[in-house]
């Protein structure tokens, strides 16, 4: 199915909390296909195994929930989440949907004039729900190559995320395609490639 040329998707009405229940319920529904493959791989140009990877996002989804609770200026949180390294697969990724309920229930209860340090733009609740989407999103796509499984991210997450984090991205192309080109894992026509380890989004509300 071909997807019409994308031109913004975050009305000031989306639902960023339940887009972050969402995008946790593929992902993990996606890589639970995977369950029995070997972790210990590391997805193409990733320095982390896919294990590692999973440790990584459970990280990220408790560090946002926990910078909205806290709001500091000027540094990073203390508290530092992690998944059993013992666990199974499954219970791995079951960790990450209660990682993203955290986030999710934190961005409701989050005023809309508080803020919270990032090293990428100071953000608000709707900023930090859209980089927990953008983290399950690209790094499920670095995990489905891994293990070969063809899936790309949703275009109706992809698109508001792009929307509210990549303010200077391409307009009149899919969703999916620019936010895997904004994360320098894709190329996209008549732009150049991002290198892997060059790219940032902007939090800052605008």
């Amino acid at each position: 199915m071909s997807v019409a040329p994308w031109a913004g998707s975050a009305p000031s009405g989306t639902d960023w909390a339940a887009h972050v229940v969402e995008a946790a319920a593929v992902t993990t529904g996606v890589l639970e296909r995977a369950a029995g493959a070997d972790w210990s791989r590391r997805p193409a140009g990733s320095d982390w195994s896919a294990r590692a990877t999973l440790d990584h996002l459970a990280l990220g989804l408790l560090g946002y929930a926990g910078l909205l609770t806290v709001r500091p200026t000027d540094r990073y949180i203390t508290l530092f989440g992690s998944l059993d390294p013992a666990a199974p697969i499954p219970h791995c990724l079951e960790g990450l949907r209660i990682a993203a309920g955290l986030l999710a229930t934190t961005v409701r209860a989050t005023p809309p004039a508080a803020r919270a340090w990032h090293p990428w733009g100071h953000s608000d609740g709707p900023g930090f729900a859209a980089m927990g989407v953008v983290e399950l999103l690209v790094h499920t796509w670095d995990l489905a190559g891994a293990f070969g499984l063809g899936w790309q991210p949703p275009e109706h997450l992809a698109g508001p995320a792009v929307d509210r984090l990549f303010p200077e991205a391409p307009r009149g192309h899919g969703p999916a395609e620019t936010l895997l080109w904004c994360t320098g894992r894709a190329t996209l026509p008549g732009h150049p490639r991002r290198p892997a380890d060059g790219w940032q989004w902007d939090g800052r509300v605008r």
